[in-house]
């Protein structure tokens, strides 16, 4: 189960009334750094950029690929754990705009994870250590620890297992 937390809106859908949930010059801002980030080859400057102005937690030695979409609204609530590879054209989201509502939801990738690349990571889903996501998925749910998951909708490939080394 998603850890999210509910915000009601009345009138028009939430995502009409964005501006009163976040404020536009810090989606402006955020929207600068994570563009620049995206295309930065550099991977210990993409981790200042995030470390320093979207205020995202990031572990030492984390590669997050080339055109990684963190979420523009919150990235705030993304914590990402040491040594892990985000792969290219990830997206992590921490909110979801709906029609009566909106949802926000801290992201939590462990240490030692593997996304691959084209994946989908949903507003508050915990990703344990160890565990491997496999290209394009759709994260929808907690992922145990050392876990191999796939698909859309995410399955568990195979549970983690005792004999496999740190």
């Amino acid at each position: 189960m998603r850890q999210t937390r509910r915000f009601p809106v009345h009138g028009a859908n939430s995502l009409w009334q964005l501006y009163r949930t976040v404020s536009f010059w810090k989606v402006v801002k955020n929207f600068l750094v994570i563009q620049v980030a995206r295309y930065t080859p550099f991977l210990s400057w993409k981790n200042w950029l995030y470390r320093t102005f979207l205020r995202m937690e990031v572990g030492e030695q984390t590669a997050v690929a080339l055109m990684v979409m963190m979420d523009i609204m919150f990235p705030e609530l993304i914590k990402i754990g040491r040594n892990c590879v985000i792969g290219y054209n990830t997206t992590i989201l921490a909110h979801e705009y709906l029609v009566d509502e909106y949802r926000l939801g801290e992201v939590r990738i462990g240490d030692r994870v593997l996304v691959g690349a084209n994946s989908t990571i949903l507003p508050g889903v915990t990703i344990g250590d160890g565990a491997i996501v496999a290209a394009g998925t759709v994260v929808h749910k907690d992922v145990p620890p050392g876990a191999f998951v796939g698909g859309n909708p995410m399955q568990i490939i195979r549970e983690a297992s005792t004999d496999r080394p740190e």
